[in-house]
């Protein structure tokens, strides 16, 4: 592997809150992840984890097993990747709080999202979840624990009095709810070090910061998916941290689901330059002041939202983004080294089709106006479109079914591809419809005040 990479560490994220792979399928993925410059892995877990006793109901319809998870762990280790778990402890709680019996435990009753950190049965239930999780992991040297977007932290009834005290404030009751969780790992689990994400934490004064005792606790995990990215401003970040007693730092990418809720495909363009932009921030600051890198694939936006990209579309993007990392950059010959992993001739991804947008439009639809030559150029297309949607969807399906659960696969077609397949007929009818409408109109002195 090239040394010119300034990460030790990488790690593809697997978010399992939503269209979790089967273990068959991440048996075929590791090798890759590994062969393009990945040695590690965060598992983000949420409902897929196998808890039991009075956590069992977190368990999704396809949960894995025990043996399953195990499986995972040791496909992880031949393909020489070190797994980080992560649970989430204080705010992206939906899956747990969305429960009757565990609803109580809301920051504000009517959202699920954020837990509230003065029960005492709230930190019990992560304490909880945090042991049996590692009872399944054994052998990690760290284990993510979360803390990001704790949304309306604060706003819960007890909060609001607890405010209302002197010298309270909610950049204390972050840190004390994150405290409390990291010491229950560092004295139950001697060895594990936390993460967090850093989110809560970069508004905190620096003086209150280093006061609260959370640097000696964990380490924070710099996030930012965007392909605008403030090099100087992270790089002060790190310089804060640092003084504030942080012993390790880390950064955390996207190579998708971090550009739309209802992302289809990932941009490759946009990741790629994600990463050259945290490149230049590793380069910019203290030497090896982030140990390692995360490569978040985002598979939900939160436990309720729609899935975003897929993981077998984002492999491209992941292998630009990895191969990246370890090269320094996306050259040209570092781009063909990641076609050449994949199989493809290129990663690009253009569309070059114009004649529906310009000249069947809505507004040309709902008045049924065409040019007589768009139709020769729209209509063959169009029903030669639908009849490849037709044979494609079928072999889609079949594709899926070796990837994903039934569960995912009716999301996935419900939202993706039968809303296409069924805007394409809509055109094709409008089309049809316009065709044979008499006489033909002819240019922009359409008297469109004559066609409802």
């Amino acid at each position: 592997m090239s040394s010119s990479t300034p990460f030790k560490m990488r790690l593809v994220h697997l978010d399992l809150k939503g269209a979790p792979p089967r273990v068959s399928y991440l048996s075929e993925v590791f090798p890759l992840f590994h062969a393009l410059g990945a040695n590690g892995l965060l598992i983000e877990y949420e409902d897929m984890f196998p808890y039991e006793g009075h956590l069992r109901l977190l368990r999704a319809k396809h949960a894995y097993s025990p043996s399953e998870v195990t499986e995972i762990l040791r496909l992880a280790r031949l393909s020489e990747l070190e797994v980080i778990p992560l649970v989430q402890t204080f705010g992206h709680m939906e899956f747990v709080l969305k429960h009757a019996a565990f609803a109580h435990l809301r920051e504000v009753a009517l959202f699920p999202n954020t837990l509230n950190p003065h029960e005492a049965e709230s930190l019990a239930l992560v304490q909880a979840m945090i042991d049996q999780i590692l009872e399944l992991h054994r052998d990690v040297r760290w284990l993510h624990i979360g803390c990001d977007e704790v949304y309306y932290l604060g706003e819960g009834e007890t909060s609001k009095q607890w405010l209302q005290q002197e010298q309270n404030s909610h950049a204390k009751l972050c840190l004390s709810h994150m405290q409390a969780v990291a010491s229950h790992v560092l004295t139950q689990h001697p060895g594990i070090t936390p993460l967090v994400w850093d989110d809560m934490l970069r508004d905190i004064p620096q003086e209150q910061l280093k006061a609260s005792g959370v640097p000696q606790l964990v380490e924070p995990v710099l996030w930012d998916y965007g392909a605008d990215l403030d090099v100087h401003g992270k790089v002060f970040l790190i310089g804060k941290y640092q003084e504030c007693g942080f012993q390790r730092l880390w950064a955390a990418s996207a190579f998708k689901g971090a550009t739309g809720a209802s992302q289809a495909l990932p941009p490759v363009e946009h990741h790629i330059r994600n990463h050259e932009l945290w490149l230049q921030v590793a380069g910019s600051g203290p030497r090896d002041a982030l140990q390692g890198i995360i490569l978040t694939g985002w598979q939900r936006y939160d436990h309720f939202s729609v899935l975003c990209e897929l993981l077998p579309v984002g492999i491209p993007s992941l292998a630009a983004c990895l191969q990246s990392l370890v090269h320094g950059g996306f050259a040209e010959d570092v781009r063909l080294r990641a076609e050449h992993f994949l199989g493809v001739s290129s990663l690009e991804i253009t569309d070059t089709v114009r004649y529906v947008t310009g000249w069947f439009s809505p507004y040309h639809r709902r008045r049924k106006l065409v040019h007589p030559v768009m139709i020769q150029h729209i209509q063959p297309e169009a029903l030669s479109l639908l009849s490849r949607w037709n044979n494609l969807v079928q072999q889609l399906e079949a594709a899926l079914q070796l990837v994903f659960y039934p569960d995912t696969i009716e999301e996935w077609l419900e939202e993706n591809v039968l809303p296409s397949m069924q805007r394409l007929q809509d055109l094709l009818q409008d089309l049809g419809e316009a065709a044979a409408r008499q006489p033909p109109p002819t240019g922009p002195g359409w008297d469109t005040g004559q066609n409802p």
